[in-house]
């Protein structure tokens, strides 16, 4: 049986196959929508993410997700200004699904590098792809970031990003591009 579930933003999830989401259609979404998508979404090879992707912020949690502050960072985050531009991966063990990648940021260049690697999620406890900023070459404040990444439409990747620690606490949601 096909189940269908219809977001508020007009976007549509069905159980059978992905759906045709664009980022610009998860950046319409609420946090819960966001939420349910993710804990749809599928787990993938990391070959698929080779390359340069684009990023995309999609929304804060907490005070700043309310409505209208989230309008705004929306259309921001869309912004040829918005400094986040993505990040790089290359798979470096395709046998345990264990890679490497670094964010792309104006101004700044390449900075943050991180370990990917399959692991449960700290949102469902489903496996996800796991990023890994605890590296000595990165900042105190980035190391303790757990982010996580699900498939939710083809080539469209949706994550939580979370301030790691006893209980993870979500920090923001992001997708990962490679249309």
């Amino acid at each position: 049986m096909q189940t269908v579930v219809e977001f508020q933003g007009g976007a549509r999830a069905s159980s059978n196959a992905l759906p045709k989401f664009t980022a610009d259609d998860l950046a319409r979404l609420s946090l819960a929508e966001l939420r349910e998508l993710y804990e749809g979404g599928r787990l993938f090879d990391l070959d698929r993410l080779r390359g340069a992707p684009k990023g995309r912020m999609l929304t804060l949690a907490g005070g700043l997700g309310k409505p209208t502050p989230r309008r705004v960072l929306a259309r921001l985050a869309k912004g040829a200004l918005f400094p986040w531009r993505g990040k790089s991966f290359r798979t470096l063990d395709q046998a345990n699904q264990r890679g490497a990648g670094i964010n792309r940021v104006i101004l700044l260049g390449d900075r943050f590098p991180f370990d990917t690697f399959i692991e449960a999620s700290a949102i469902d406890g489903k496996p996800c792809v796991r990023l890994d900023y605890d590296k000595p070459e990165n900042p105190f404040f980035i190391r303790v970031i757990r982010d996580e990444l699900r498939e939710v439409a083809e080539d469209l990747y949706l994550g939580p990003a979370m301030f790691d620690g006893k209980r993870p606490e979500l920090v923001l949601w992001f997708a990962i591009d490679c249309r």
